[in-house]
């Protein structure tokens, strides 16, 4: 099962609710742009190339859904306005805004809402085929920089949950062992929502590839006792200057250097935001409740605000290597400062 697609036969988007894992495996099914963009906010599809693929099906959505208005300017409105409140829902991934941005652009070259359709289908489904492909180059490039025998960290998840299917941080893990490293894994839990013991412990334990669950704040401690040989981490906007990942990244990246552990960033190049710097990009601030409560369970007492940044921002000055479906990149990142083949947002 794909993470998230197209369901041709219904005429919809199909993906896996990440919120109901490793408990159950629900499948979404929705042609309502309203609904994908909810779920999308919920976090029951996350990830930022699952993020740009999600992003391009939700334009065919909104093509599906405005089919039948009266004037083609009418329908063209009506789409731009389902994109900028997609693009919306979640500011700091590039890929949401990269999807939306690439199938906007072949709706409008079209000149009725049937041919628009026919079109963002086409792109959105072309997005979702060269995810699949660029996940496995990815993972081809990361596998090389690995040891024969390693244990590698990773924090959140960057795997097949992340993608279309085997993924980026976790596709160069799962290359590497298709490869014949032997090659284990400390999985961060990734709190506040956990998608590392969730998710990422999900997907190894379903490969057969041996992984254990830490806490966040016990990777220090396990670099400083010679038990982590790299760590690998997705990505969700790599501007000129800093890797955007989900919140804690910036911690390992630091322990990580003091440590002389290579630490590795997997992404694919339309994560690559060239256009603004860390300090242009707003960092999306999650809700008290996901601190507040957990299982039913009150942990802060009423009356106590939280600050709950779903997202930090890394220096590629701690960054050993950038391995994209283009190669791998190392400082000075010059390869980082231009990039002709994708949509800037």
């Amino acid at each position: 099962m794909r993470t998230i697609t197209w369901n041709a036969e219904e005429e919809c988007i199909t993906y896996i609710d990440q919120t109901r894992l490793p408990a159950e495996q629900t499948i979404v099914e929705t042609r309502s742009v309203t609904r994908l963009g909810d779920g999308i906010r919920r976090l029951e599809v996350r990830g930022a190339p699952a993020l740009g693929v999600a992003g391009g099906y939700g334009v065919v959505l909104s093509c599906l859904t405005h089919m039948a208005e009266i004037t083609t300017p009418a329908f063209m409105d009506a789409v731009r306005q389902d994109a900028a409140d997609l693009m919306a829902t979640r500011p700091t991934a590039v890929n949401l805004g990269w999807g939306i941005t690439r199938v906007l652009n072949a709706v409008v070259q079209e000149e009725n809402p049937v041919a628009a359709y026919a079109a963002a289908l086409q792109e959105a489904q072309a997005i979702e085929a060269e995810d699949i492909a660029l996940c496995h180059r990815i993972g081809e490039h990361g596998a090389s920089l690995l040891p024969d025998t390693c244990t590698i960290l990773t924090h959140c998840n960057a795997g097949a949950l992340a993608c279309v299917e085997w993924g980026t941080a976790l596709g160069v893990i799962r290359s590497a062992v298709a490869a014949g490293k032997k090659v284990s894994v400390l999985s961060c839990e990734t709190r506040p929502l956990n998608q590392g013991s969730r998710l990422t412990a999900f997907e190894l334990q379903a490969d057969n590839i041996p992984v254990k669950t830490i806490p966040d704040s016990a990777a220090a401690h396990l670099m400083r006792r010679g038990m982590i040989d790299a760590v690998v981490v997705g990505a969700d906007r790599i501007t000129p200057d800093a890797v955007f990942n989900k919140i804690g990244t910036y911690m390992h990246s630091v322990c990580a250097a003091h440590h002389n552990i290579p630490f590795y960033v997997a992404a694919p190049y339309s994560t690559l935001d060239i256009s603004h710097t860390e300090t242009d990009v707003t960092i999306e601030e999650r809700a008290r409740e996901e601190l507040a409560v957990c299982g039913g369970r009150q942990l802060i007492p009423d009356g106590v605000d939280v600050v709950n940044p779903a997202f930090d921002a890394t220096p590629l000055s701690l960054v050993t290597a950038v391995i994209t479906d283009k190669g791998i990149f190392r400082e000075p990142f010059s390869e980082l400062q231009s990039n002709d083949d994708r949509v800037d947002t």
